[in-house]
């Protein structure tokens, strides 16, 4: 037994014993020999058998709450009913010296695991019943925080012991240690950080907590800081409420502590090395934000309260509360911070990936590999936190490879509300952040009514999110002195809370008699503060009110100089080909794998394909021309950058963009290593995510104009799961807020007997979104046009989102190749003509289509020899270039009927668009009609035999007679 006693667990002695006590034999001969005479000689053996009076060695298991507890009685508990009985103790003796000092010992060992128990139920209980909630609500007491629950009576308070655990003193008092654990985790400030697994992680935490008790030591120039932040907050609130009464502000009233949080987080920001901080967040309490942090100038937050501008805003524009705005910050030490808060629809939490996006392509613009220099702040309303599923999907991003921004500061502005929702209706766990447990980090809930509290967690946090790379969430509880909105009664359905919430003054009021008491502030200087703020603020509504104020719009400056919005007709057409020496040796280059890897034995059969094409004995399929397409991008010094559910390889293994090795399972691209200058090109799998990873990619998009941004789904039914990020901003971004991006959508679409959810993209929702030129909207046909639409989309400075209808079996259809030459020459064409040529007057019937039926009707039109049958297609499908279409049609005799194929049902796919735009003549004389499947309430059927009987019936029909 050479291991100290004193140093020893209560479990291992208790484990011990019990196993002594069902067969002496089965403990090593010291053992035996020490409990024998310990039995029967400690002075605690008055206690009804051996041992001091103990609690259960594991917190989580029932508690013993009576101060002794003889082992005996734990060690029969445990033992099996037909155990053998223990060896009867010896016969009382005079104890030894040695013996009293050995009893002593393990007296002491029992009673430092009680105290090591108590020490971690505070770090993992204490933020039960932390006093988080501005409103003071009871919280239901915890009896594992008392020492009563191990045992303790207010005569062990003084007794000294170790705190080897605890930042700081080696011994403290049980009274010492209770103070110290309460004012870490059970004052205004409670922390769930337990649960992180990382023992290095978690220490560093309680170091940083216990040894300054959650409390950070501010002085006169600090605390007079968030004083002047909270004047701010408060001053333009009452501003905007006296001068706009009845206004929808969506006010921060309640929770006014959110400013001289954010003035604290961008200034550590600063002194941490960041240069560039994204924001996202809903409408409550934006303006203050944009006002106070962002710097917006309230001259234009009042303009646009009053609404005086009609005439700019007819069919566009959004809500103030929804506008975003960016601009630099200086820190109190002269460091530079440029501040970009994200526009924002009225759905909630839909932001916080765009943002990250952003975040992510202005690291790798500025090479920021480590990602130290920009940072992502999102702040969250507690009802959405919990309540929005992408939510979920930003947490889930935060440590992947394709995605790590190296780490998001989470701030939830906890109203205790949402709408007129109360928590218990809207969530089913104890707080508004319990997702964040997801993640390996801590958890700060802090009280919005204690400002220095608040000043520790930013503190803290951002140290962390510094030290660690990791995301981080403080919870900010208060309150909505409103309703959600200004003109909405909240005592109609909370009464309680709002009779409290009357009766409470401002943070900023509370915080100021705070200082008054300290001394350090006095009552002339609060009140100059005030008075000052309120005279700029009336300064800035005088201007906004000026016949001279100038209404400015904001133009594209920085990375956006050179590109442009606008109209589809300004956009001029430009060559995206590419020398066919280039081609040749770019194809060659990705034929080729390093010396020593060990390639698939099927894939060794695509880089050959791969090497024939290259010297033309084999045409190219669509794989190799889009590897050709992003080959050529980088080598012309723009970033490819492709992310989807298993885009790496392809859904349908037609891309082996990352090879394995099969033997060591190295990776290698061959993409990103072309042999000579290229832009980075970067193609990750996503997780099994729509919202989250298109919304990245859209906000990745903002920030790289001068790239390839693609977000691939893994069918194209499976993009309905976005349709937010679409509707909310891909469509309506620029109308809305004038932001441009020039993402693009792969969606692979067609019919082809796999069911109705693998086989439509939805066409028809894009092309019913479709308006202004906004977005375009494209169903290739050949490897060719796959590969100009890539490179137009970054060659040409016209800027628009890209929808492609991808094909799925085209992908190795054997007349769905193209040649080197034609790639080497030409462009994009919108329309494609009828490659047969026949001439004019032979034509009797033009069928129009696109995307994948093309190829069947010319096959049924061989099949039955109907030379008199034109077909073209309609590459195209918005914005609609009906001059391209009327010049192919003037082929054909002016009387010739159009008829418009479709695999989709009648009330899908895009028959109903185009019969909007054109009517009942094409082209002014074609008569147009429509063939397709009947209306339907689900896109396909699931079987694969009704599948083709009605393929039959749509061929059938567009080559029968009129």
């Amino acid at each position: 037994m050479d291991q100290p006693l004193g140093t020893m667990s209560l479990g291992f002695v208790e484990g011990l014993y019990a196993d002594y006590l069902r067969d002496p034999n089965s403990v090593p001969a010291e053992w035996r020999q020490y409990f024998a005479e310990t039995a029967a000689a400690s002075p605690l053996a008055g206690h009804d058998g051996f041992g001091p009076r103990f609690v259960a060695s594991s917190m989580f298991n029932p508690p013993i709450r009576e101060r002794a507890a003889p082992l005996t009685a734990v060690a029969q508990a445990r033992a099996p009913e037909d155990s053998v009985p223990a060896t009867p103790a010896p016969e009382a003796r005079r104890i030894s010296s040695r013996e009293a000092e050995q009893g002593r010992h393990l007296d002491v060992a029992f009673s430092q695991d009680r105290v090591d128990q108590l020490i971690r139920s505070y770090r993992v209980r204490g933020h039960k019943v932390a006093r988080i909630d501005p409103l003071g609500l009871p919280r239901p007491p915890q009896p594992e925080l008392e020492p009563a629950f191990y045992g303790f009576t207010e005569e062990d308070f003084d007794l000294p012991f170790s705190t080897a655990t605890i930042h700081g003193s080696e011994t403290l008092t049980l009274r010492k240690i209770l103070e110290r654990l309460r004012n870490t985790y059970c004052r205004r400030i409670g922390v769930q950080f337990m649960h992180i697994d990382d023992l290095a992680v978690r220490q560093w935490l309680q170091d940083r907590m216990e040894g300054t008790e959650n409390r950070l030591q501010l002085d006169r120039k600090e605390q007079l800081r968030i004083l002047t932040r909270l004047t701010d907050a408060v001053i333009l609130e009452e501003f905007i409420q006296k001068r706009f009464v009845g206004a929808k502000s969506f006010s921060l009233e309640g929770a006014e502590s959110l400013i001289p949080l954010l003035d604290l987080a961008v200034e550590k920001a600063a002194e941490d090395g960041i240069r560039e901080i994204v924001m996202g967040m809903a409408h409550r309490g934006r303006l203050n934000v944009l006002v106070n942090i962002i710097g917006k100038s309230p001259r234009q937050v009042f303009r646009e309260f009053d609404d005086v501008d009609p005439e700019l805003h007819v069919g566009r524009g959004d809500v103030k509360y929804h506008l975003g705005h960016s601009a630099d910050w200086t820190t109190a030490t002269g460091k530079k911070v440029h501040l970009s808060l994200c526009f924002n629809p009225s759905h909630l939490e839909y932001v916080n990936t765009v943002a990250q996006g952003r975040t992510r392509a202005k690291q790798d613009r500025a090479h920021d590999l480590d990602r130290s220099r920009g940072m992502t702040l999102l702040i969250h309303g507690d009802a959405a936190f919990a309540g929005e599923g992408v939510v979920q999907e930003t947490l889930n991003l935060s440590q992947l490879e394709g995605y790590r921004i190296g780490g998001t500061l989470h701030v939830v502005v906890n109203n205790q509300l949402g709408f007129t929702t109360p928590p218990s209706d809207g969530r089913s766990s104890q707080y508004a952040t319990d997702i964040a447990k997801m993640l390996q980090i801590p958890i700060f809930h802090v009280n919005g009514e204690d400002p220095e509290a608040v000043a520790q967690v930013v503190r803290l946090a951002m140290d962390f999110r510094s030290q660690f790379r990791r995301d981080v969430v403080i919870d900010m509880y208060s309150y909505r002195r409103r309703g959600h909105n200004e003109g909405d009664e909240p005592s109609f359905t909370q009464p309680l809370m709002y009779k409290a919430i009357e009766r409470r003054q401002n943070v900023r009021d509370g915080y100021l008699d705070y200082l008054l008491n300290l001394g350090g502030v006095s009552r002339d200087e609060a009140d100059a503060i005030a008075a000052q703020r309120r005279e700029r603020l009336d300064k800035e509504l005088s201007v906004a009110r000026s016949d001279e104020y100038v209404v400015t719009t904001d133009a594209l400056q920085g990375i956006w100089r050179g590109y442009v919005g606008g109209p589809d007709s300004e956009a001029p057409e430009v060559s995206t080909g590419v020398d066919k020496a280039t081609l040749v040796n770019l194809l060659l280059v990705q034929s080729q794998v390093p010396e020593g890897f060990r390639l698939h034995t099927k894939l060794k059969r695509i880089l050959q394909n791969r090497q024939e094409m290259a010297v033309d004995a084999r045409p190219l399929d669509w794989a190799s021309a889009e590897s050709l397409a992003f080959a050529t991008i980088a080598a012309e010094g723009f970033r490819v950058r492709l992310t989807g559910q298993d885009s790496a390889r392809g859904t349908f293994s037609q891309r082996h963009a990352v090879l394995h090795d099969v033997e060591s399972g190295e990776t290698y691209m061959p993409l990103a290593n072309l042999g000579g200058p290229q832009a980075p090109v970067e193609i990750f799998n996503s997780p099994l995510s729509e919202t989250g990873v298109l919304g990245f990619e859209y906000g990745y998009s903002l920030d790289c104009p001068d790239g390839l941004v693609m977000w691939e789904a893994q069918f194209g039914d499976f993009v309905n799961a976005a349709q937010v990020i679409i509707d909310q901003f891909i469509a309506s971004a620029e109308d809305k807020w004038r932001r441009l991006s020039g993402v693009v959508l792969l969606l692979p679409h067609g019919f082809e007997g796999m069911g109705p959810e693998h086989s439509s993209a939805r066409l028809e929702r894009f092309l019913a979104l479709a308006a202004e030129d906004n977005i375009q909207i494209v169903n290739p046909t050949t490897p060719a046009q796959y590969f100009h639409c890539l490179r137009r989309q970054v060659v040409r400075p016209w800027r628009k989102p890209l929808v492609m209808m991808t094909p799925k079996s085209l992908l190795r259809h054997p007349q769905v190749v193209s040649s080197l030459d034609e790639l080497a020459t030409g462009r994009f064409h919108r329309v494609l003509s009828d490659p047969l040529g026949k001439p004019r007057e032979s034509i009797r019937r033009v069928l129009l289509c696109s995307g994948k039926i093309y190829y069947d009707l010319d096959a049924e039109r061989a099949e039955r020899k109907r030379d008199d049958v034109a077909i073209l297609r309609l590459e195209q499908l918005y914005p609609l270039a009906e001059s391209d279409l009327v010049a192919a049609l003037e082929r054909y005799p002016a009387e010739a009927p159009v008829w418009w194929i479709q695999e989709e049902p009648e009330n899908m796919g895009a028959w109903r668009y185009l019969r909007a735009r054109f009517g009942f003549l094409l082209g002014g004389s074609h008569p147009f009609i429509g063939v397709s499947r009947p209306p339907s309430a689900s896109p396909a059927t699931g079987s694969a035999s009704s599948h083709k009987w009605e393929q039959k019936e749509v061929l059938s029909r567009a080559f029968s007679e009129l």
